[in-house]
């Protein structure tokens, strides 16, 4: 098994690659069922909703370094488990991104100049 160094991550490919190597090493694949995955990533996010809970909209928007900090993590942590929910599913997330970009744009057509 190789093992992938934090700097090698640079896309959602090695990061996913990375995510694999790190959960078979614990033997955690076994859990990673895309039910708790998803409930996994929802709790993450809800950790991540926490920092701007009573926050004004310009609270929000320059938090403390140690505030950014957490969000930071939060972040990753949520990222993380889409990435494995992806994963477990076989869904491209860029492709579907890209799609639902297109779906969107069909759905709210940007306003035409006057």
């Amino acid at each position: 098994m190789t093992t992938i160094t934090p700097t090698a991550i640079t896309d959602l490919v090695s990061l996913r690659d990375a995510l694999r190597e790190f959960a078979a090493a614990r033997d955690w694949r076994q859990y990673h069922t895309p039910k708790n995955l998803a409930m996994a990533m929802i709790v993450e996010a809800a950790e991540l909703v926490e920092h701007f809970q009573w926050a004004t909209p310009e609270e929000s928007l320059t938090p403390s370094a140690e505030k950014l900090g957490e969000i930071r993590d939060e972040v990753a942590d949520t990222l993380i488990y889409l990435v494995e929910l992806a994963d477990a599913l076989d869904i491209d997330l860029i492709a579907a991104a890209r799609d639902k970009i297109v779906k969107n744009a069909i759905k709210y057509p940007a306003p035409t100049p006057t």
